[in-house]
């Protein structure tokens, strides 16, 4: 019944309007199926929403929720990943009330941030389910906040509500990569632009795809594309856990397999360890030719990562040109540009000087000093440019600067911070997004953070450069679980590196100072740099925002204050 392709969607200003419109013209298709692993090896238990009963618990949330607060109201959802999340910040949506995406507590890691952002946003509600609501109520014992847990709220609740009129629709908190997470202003006519931008860039505005993804929905592109675009097109959406994903990756592969042209994205990470730990055995009834399109939204997209998940999964059927890299932040809801869906990935060698001096030259692929990016496309119904940080001019293609966006889907602003608003956000609708990139044949390449440069000797270096190099000169390296970063002293910039080791051994099993000597030979003969300090320590130890992006910035505040052992250090 699924794979039919739903009507197409009319235009509406909100999402909750979406739900509404689908229950009333599809009420029996499926919205939501969420995939629980409640044990190790467990397959998977399906729970569905169809499009009528998504509509009334949203409308029965909502209606409790105007309850407890006026619209407006910041409303907290801190409810685990399953429908509650979904029908918990939809409600908030319906009832004119500002969503705060955040987790629940006791999120490995991420207990401070959470209290930060609860500070910041000062709910009046929280939205949770009964499973965590002890955990909930201990965390907002000290405040006023109420707690309503949706899984306990009756049906009976539900009534008509208008739709929303408030500007807000939620609070998109930053993931804390370059700076304390900030809220980003969504508006609803934001996030449905962004959504209707996202389904056209992918091909799924005239053609069904069905929605697959463990993505966390606190995170910005989980929300968008597991949630908002499947809510504005009318189509399925299949969830799992993220943690289910850490336990056993194949499961996201095997829900790929059981649905119809399925669209999924994940972080860079997540293909790599796909294509190292998931077994033959595993790869035996899995069927990925009908998978349309696997999104790599990190920074950086490494060809290198495309090449290997396609040669490991190529006997499964997956099609060539389904590896879609892509651009976007949260200040621009999330989609600003990607590749797209049956082409195949374009791939930049670039001359690692010519780079650091702002210009984008080609080197042969072969050269020891080339860098290798990935184009990220081409956007979809707004404006991206490529401007000098200091004085704002439009720079030609080739030439390395600041991208700047313009659109629809561009936020508000910053909630209660209103001169960063005007630094960022500006008078003239375009949006500083504080990246590097440039524009080569007619691609989208994103090079780096303009915060997370490192100049050594008036020299420009990419810090996710350096980690490449680092994480290939010794096996006990763990891969993308490092950070290289600037320390300043009084001749200028010392460059450090702070690298987890591998899982697979301890850190009294490897001769660190071979693999010190191994990395600093690596990074002096590539880059020309000589690294000041290179610590090696255990898995885990190395921050990462709530994205699962390495935090170089925590790293490096860590590392000032001495966090780390020396014993790792040569």
């Amino acid at each position: 019944m699924d794979i039919r392709r739903p009507p197409l969607a009319p235009a509406f200003r909100s999402l909750p309007e979406y739900v509404r419109h689908w229950a009333q013209t599809t009420p029996e298709r499926r919205a939501f199926t969420f995939v629980d692993h409640p044990a190790p090896h467990s397959r998977g238990v399906h729970r569905t929403l169809t499009w009528r009963r998504l509509d009334l618990r949203v409308r029965a949330v909502a209606a409790r929720l105007a309850e407890e607060a006026e619209p407006g109201a910041r409303v907290a959802v801190l409810c685990p990943q399953g429908p509650e999340y979904v029908t918990g910040f939809l409600g908030a949506l319906a009832a004119g009330m500002v969503a705060v995406p955040m987790y629940p507590p006791g999120l490995p890691g991420h207990g401070d941030r959470l209290a930060a952002v609860l500070a910041d946003a000062r709910p009046a509600v929280v939205v949770t389910a009964g499973q965590v609501i002890g955990e909930v109520r201990h965390l907002c014992a000290d405040t006023a906040t109420r707690i309503v847990a949706v899984d306990q709220v009756p049906d009976a609740a539900a009534r008509e509500l208008p739709p929303p009129d408030g500007e807000i629709a939620y609070l998109q908190y930053t993931s804390g990569s370059t700076r304390t997470p900030t809220g980003v202003e969504i508006g609803h006519t934001n996030v449905v632009a962004n959504a209707r931008q996202a389904l056209g860039a992918y091909g799924a505005d005239v053609t069904p795809v069905t929605c697959v993804g463990w993505l966390p929905l606190y995170h910005d592109m989980g929300l968008v594309l597991s949630v908002a675009a499947p809510v504005v097109r009318g189509l399925l959406s299949v969830l799992m856990d993220p943690v289910a994903f850490l336990h056993e990756p194949a499961r996201w592969l095997r829900l790929l397999s059981a649905h119809p042209r399925a669209l999924s994205a994940a972080p860079n990470f997540a293909y790599d360890y796909c294509a190292s730990a998931v077994t033959e055995a595993q790869k035996a009834d899995l069927r990925l030719d009908g998978v349309v399109a696997l999104i790599n939204g990190s920074e950086p997209v490494r060809p290198t990562t495309a090449d290997r998940f396609q040669a490991a999964f190529a006997g499964q059927g997956l099609v060539a040109g389904t590896h879609c890299p892509s651009y976007g932040l949260a200040e621009a809801t999330v989609f600003v540009s990607a590749a797209r869906p049956g082409e195949p990935v374009r791939r930049f060698s670039l001359d690692r000087d010519a780079l650091a001096e702002g210009k984008a030259l080609p080197a042969r692929p072969d050269d020891p000093r080339a860098v290798l990016l990935a184009g990220c496309g081409t956007p979809v119904g707004q404006e991206v440019h490529v401007v000098d940080p200091v004085s704002g001019a439009h720079l030609s293609e080739g030439e390395v600067g600041e991208i700047q966006v313009r659109g629809p889907n561009v936020g508000r602003g910053y909630w209660n911070r209103d001169e960063q608003t005007r630094r960022v956000f500006g008078t003239d609708g375009r949006l500083r997004t504080g990246d590097l990139g440039t524009v080569l044949e007619g691609q989208l390449i994103v090079t780096g953070r303009l915060k997370d440069l490192i100049v050594v000797d008036g020299r420009n270096h990419y810090p996710q450069d350096l980690e490449a190099t680092v994480q290939d000169a010794h096996p006990a390296v763990r891969r993308d679980r490092l950070a290289a970063f600037g320390v300043a002293d009084g001749s200028g910039e010392r460059v450090v590196v702070v690298a987890e080791h591998a899982r697979t051994t301890s850190l009294a099993e490897i001769d660190v100072p071979a693999l010190v000597r191994a990395v600093r030979a690596a990074v002096s003969g590539r880059h020309g740099v000589r690294l000041a300090d290179v610590l090696l320590v255990p898995p885990g130890t190395v921050p990462r925002t709530s994205s699962g992006k390495v935090s170089r910035a925590l790293t490096r505040q860590r590392y000032l204050a001495g966090a780390y052992p020396v014993g790792g250090t040569a």
